[in-house]
């Protein structure tokens, strides 16, 4: 799996932009990841705070995460534009059936594939060898674009991850 993603982020956005991540129990397929890249698009064309449009960015991102980005510097994002966001998000779930708000599915990249886990199974999957400190995670939770860049992708050891399993006793 070709995880370069950063050259397909704006450029020109500030480093503090806004970031949400919206994670698919499941992959797209082909032709519904042309539609929804379709749905994000015409979307930011329309997205607005206040009257205001914001200067966002939107894309699908390995078939399987929808993230959002706002330039604040350019555009304040209000709590309508973020409802905004989540009504789309929320259209997307219903109309390709998958789950797009569970925070408790944790990604990974396992054998070059993505894998989602049930928190509740980290512990275990890594007693089993399924995981190892290593493994890449998908830090879903980063809020900036520089964090994004820097902080999206990275081994579980050095992940929030990292303080809810126990090396010695097996137990989360």
């Amino acid at each position: 799996m070709n995880l370069e993603y950063k050259s397909l982020l704006p450029a020109d956005f500030a480093s503090e932009s806004r970031v949400w991540i919206y994670q698919g129990s499941r992959l797209f397929s082909m032709s519904e990841a042309l539609e929804i890249e379709i749905m994000l698009n015409d979307f930011v064309k329309k997205w607005l705070s206040h009257g205001t449009p914001v200067k966002g960015y939107a894309n699908l991102f390995f078939g399987q995460f929808i993230i959002l980005i706002a330039d604040e510097a350019a555009t304040g994002v209000s709590g309508c534009s973020t409802d905004s966001s989540v009504r789309l998000i929320k259209e997307i779930e219903k109309k390709y059936n998958v789950n797009m708000f569970d925070r408790t599915a944790l990604a990974f990249l396992v054998k070059d594939k993505l894998q989602l886990i049930p928190m509740q199974q980290l512990q275990y999957s890594l007693d089993n060898n399924f995981l190892t400190l290593d493994t890449l995670y998908f830090n879903n939770p980063v809020e900036t674009k520089q964090e994004l860049e820097s902080n999206w992708i990275i081994p579980l050891k050095e992940s929030w991850l990292a303080r809810r399993i126990n090396l010695v006793s097996g137990e989360l």
